[in-house]
């Protein structure tokens, strides 16, 4: 019952969302950088990177390397990095890109590229254990057919299932077969925002704060209940749409815009190098018909940011 009630929820909010697109294009950028970020921290995190929130956008924003802190979590906030771009690319509807073995493999090679004593985008040859999971995943050589019925079974059940559950059970499978010697748990989290973004939906975040009951979830889903993982799913779906909403509705109050017109001449721009800084997301502006708008806050906002810039070189 709660689940229907949260995915109808959910249903709706999706709905708004897409009634609200295309978004201006400073928005997009935002929200991106906002949430790979996010995802890129938490994600990490849950398989036991030390780097902090902070830390990660100093790797990533900066090219810092954090004093004290493993080589190789800067390493694996970079190569998760990189897999989100390759996740934005992928999710494009016009390009249309199947969800594949090749697909997952290239995923799991930007993941773990570079990590000592793991072999990138290749099924692992050797019998594994979950640390701390009573499931134990099949043995090596029935890896590769487990793949296969896995995409066979996603071919068949997708459009019988609704899309949350069909990525949550997907995300489940994917992670008992352990298809690779490390990095499921973050491949895992990729695919399951390809099968979700594909539909219309934001990216989805699971967080760190959450990783109990995520793994709760995750032994319940291991003996056949697979509902309280479609909830724990379903809660950080609601999470990311209520945040693209809220930043929606924050960005489009028209009251404090006006037309490049007549805000230019408070400025030391023109109106049409205005309209090249907003179309190009560098200044935040919505389209009024065929006449851009924008406003004083909006273009402080860039100066300063090019102030920052230019501390920093």
């Amino acid at each position: 019952m709660k689940n229907k009630l949260i995915l109808k929820r959910i249903e709706d909010k999706l709905v708004l969302l897409k009634k609200a697109r295309p978004f201006p294009p400073y928005l997009v950028k935002k929200l991106r950088e906002q949430f790979s970020i996010e995802m890129n921290y938490n994600s990490n995190a849950i398989e036991g990177n030390t780097l902090t929130l902070r830390e990660t956008m100093l790797v990533l924003q900066q090219g810092i390397t954090i004093k004290g802190k493993p080589l190789k979590d800067h390493l694996e906030v970079k190569n998760h990095a990189k897999a989100i771009e390759y996740l934005y690319d992928i999710v494009d509807i016009k390009k249309n890109v199947p969800l594949s073995e090749m697909l997952i493999r290239n995923l799991h090679s930007l993941v773990v590229l570079g990590i000592d004593g793991v072999e990138a985008g290749s099924y692992r040859t050797y019998d594994v254990r979950i640390a701390g999971s009573k499931h134990v995943p099949p043995p090596a050589f029935e890896v590769p057919h487990k793949m296969k019925d896995l995409l066979s079974w996603y071919k068949k059940s997708k459009d019988n299932l609704d899309t949350i559950t069909i990525a949550t059970e997907f995300k489940h499978r994917f992670v008992n077969i352990h298809s690779f010697g490390d990095g499921n748990g973050r491949v895992s989290r990729l695919i399951l925002n390809i099968i979700l973004m594909k539909y219309g939906y934001p990216i989805v975040v699971i967080l760190k704060n959450d990783r109990l009951k995520y793994y709760k979830a995750l032994q319940k889903a291991d003996k056949g209940n697979i509902e309280d993982l479609v909830f724990f799913i379903s809660q950080a779906v609601e999470r990311s749409l209520d945040l693209y909403l809220r930043a929606i509705k924050n960005s489009s109050k028209e009251n404090t815009l006006v037309s490049l017109s007549k805000i230019a001449p408070q400025t030391k721009y023109s109106a049409e190098y205005l309209g090249l800084l907003i179309r190009t997301g560098k200044v935040a502006g919505v389209k009024d018909g065929r006449n851009w708008k924008t406003s004083l806050d909006a273009i402080q906002r860039y100066e300063m940011n090019l102030i920052r810039k230019r501390k920093k070189k």
